[in-house]
């Protein structure tokens, strides 16, 4: 059962905001930002996943509830992210985004800057906050992702995403030039394989971007995903011991 969230301040301390972004979709961002959300509270950590997928949110939908509040209602002042924000059974906390809302796809002026204020604050209440960005980085996401601490791009080894994960890559390092954007790449075929795709992203933000982008981690493909995804149940809690549940949780504690 969903339930209200109960974060109280941490006085003198200060989480960090994680971004995960995508140069297109398919890649399976949704489920591994859910994923490494679960994987850090598991940890031990306070964590608020946010769903700024904007105008194609559906964290709630992966997971199978209907939220009474969203991030519609921070924007709009008539919540306060706390209000907002909602305890699932698996120990973290969710602000859900609108699916189809027009209001959050062509968020901007105030109501952009409304979200960007809200990322420290919620990070004075959790220890991390994990942001699903939409795929690809139109002006409102580039502007939350260059607020983020650490930005992750995910990337499959098909050479279309290769090359829109890199787009994402040069966007961020134009608007944040010393931000930590680091790639994680989902769906491989093996630990190998994945390294191999994130070396040919490394070669190319190197070259032309003069800019290291290390590895967070390979997610190796997995029909368990799949399973979690259709039962509407988060993996590590469906099938906590499966290859990829594995990989996030690595992901998660390397990122500390």
């Amino acid at each position: 059962m969903m339930r209200p969230a109960l974060a109280a301040p941490h006085p003198g301390r200060t989480g960090r905001v994680i971004a995960i972004a995508s140069g297109k979709g398919g890649v399976g961002k949704t489920w591994f930002a859910i994923t490494l959300a679960h994987a850090m509270a598991r940890l031990g950590r306070r964590v608020l996943l946010v769903d700024a997928d904007l105008g194609l949110a559906n964290v709630d939908v992966q997971l199978g509830f209907q939220p009474a509040r969203d991030l519609s209602a921070v924007i709009a002042g008539t919540a306060t992210e706390e209000a907002a924000a909602i305890r699932h059974p698996a120990g973290f906390d969710i602000i859900a985004g609108r699916s189809g809302s027009g209001a959050l796809a062509a968020l901007a002026g105030p109501a952009l800057e409304a979200v960007l204020a809200m990322l420290p604050r919620a990070a004075a209440r959790w220890d991390r906050v994990v942001v699903d960005l939409g795929a690809g980085l139109e002006a409102p996401q580039r502007r939350i992702a260059a607020a983020a601490d650490t930005l992750l791009v995910l990337a499959t080894e098909e050479p279309t995403s290769l090359t829109d994960a890199y787009a994402v890559l040069k966007l961020h390092a134009q608007d944040h030039p010393e931000g930590d954007a680091r790639v994680v790449v989902n769906l491989a075929a093996d630990a190998a394989a994945g390294a191999r795709t994130h070396q040919a992203l490394a070669r190319a933000a190197a070259t032309f971007l003069r800019r290291d982008v290390p590895l967070a981690g390979v997610v190796r493909r997995d029909a368990k995903v799949r399973d979690a995804i259709r039962h509407q149940a988060p993996l590590l809690t469906r099938h906590p011991a499966c290859a990829a549940a594995a990989d996030v949780e690595a992901i998660a504690r390397s990122l500390g």
